[in-house]
């Protein structure tokens, strides 16, 4: 891998990825506004860069990870207005997470700029990060996916190509319906069960020897019942995903019950000021909702006479 590869957004999964890559001897040149974070990925062999303008002139290949459209739009230029001068033969891998439609508007702004895009996202948290264990899904041109794959390895213990952009989003989107729907009820689970007396504990070690324990249901057992919050992928981000997913399916006309209900919830959540916890933390926001003696129909976001509450339509 003798690649020159820059790496922005040192966020939760950013600075662990960012380390397997440097661990594994890539010539990294990294940016992040956290000074902190340049410093652990200085500290462990990367260059740190003074602006994201010098990632690119440093490298071939740039990833992004960074929280959402603005944050990209605020490394890349606008929406409508990139920088081609830095984009102009540079390979862009994005892995994190945003609209399909958009990634589609991004990759035909980086190919009219004559660089290359590669779509990325990948699926899991902050331990699978650090383990290098996450989920990799990849679109866009096959010889630029085969150009960053072995790249992306050291981060991933699985990687799949799912086509043109934007299917790696959408792959990427359909997962975590499953995911958010899995985390969800495993809070409501743990609730249900401490308003009824049964220990948290165990509930644990029942759910943990079932057949439904998956790694993901071990590891937020183990949060929940600890009611350890450290975020690994945290409520903002989990509302963020929520949205993305519900406004994709409002656009394509089809129905998203589960993901309508769960991203008032998570809504409710960070209103409270749980957004930085853990999405595991959302069992919180469950809690009020007993405390409060709101009744069923109200707690999924359908009003009395059958119509949906205006949070709940996106």
């Amino acid at each position: 891998m003798g690649a020159r590869v820059g790496f922005i957004g040192l966020g939760i999964m950013g600075e662990p990825m960012a380390l397997n890559l440097v661990r594994t001897g890539v010539a990294l040149t990294v940016w992040n506004r956290s000074e902190r974070a340049r410093r652990v990925l200085v500290d462990a062999g990367a260059t740190a860069a003074a602006e994201p303008a010098e990632v690119f002139a440093r490298s071939e290949i740039v990833i992004l990870m960074l929280a959402g459209t603005s944050a990209i739009d605020d490394v890349l230029g606008p929406d409508g207005a990139r920088r081609a001068e830095m984009l102009t033969g540079r390979t862009v891998v994005n892995m994190g997470t945003v609209p399909p439609e958009y990634s589609a508007r991004l990759a035909a702004e980086i190919t009219g700029a004559g660089g290359v895009f590669v779509e990325a996202p990948v699926s899991g948290s902050r331990r699978p990060a650090e383990e290098g264990t996450l989920v990799g899904m990849l679109a866009g041109p096959e010889d630029a996916v085969a150009r960053v794959t072995p790249i992306l390895e050291p981060l991933c213990g699985a990687l799949t190509f799912c086509g043109d952009v934007p299917s790696a989003l959408t792959m990427k989107l359909s997962v975590n319906v499953f995911l958010i729907a899995v985390v969800t009820g495993l809070a409501e689970s743990f609730h249900f069960a401490a308003q009824h007396g049964v220990p948290a504990t165990l509930l644990r070690q029942v759910l943990d020897a079932g057949q439904m324990s998956s790694p993901i249901s071990r590891v937020k057992t183990a949060k929940l019942a600890a009611e350890d919050w450290t975020p690994q992928a945290s409520i903002r981000d989990v509302l963020m995903n929520n949205e993305l997913i519900t406004e994709s399916a409002r656009t394509a006309g089809i129905a998203s019950p589960l993901l309508d209900v769960t991203r008032e919830l998570y809504a409710d959540a960070v209103a409270r000021g749980d957004g930085d916890l853990d999405m595991a933390a959302v069992v919180r926001a469950i809690s009020d909702r007993s405390a409060g003696g709101a009744s069923p129909e109200l707690t999924a976001g359908i009003q009395p006479g059958g119509t949906k509450s205006g949070a709940s339509s996106v």
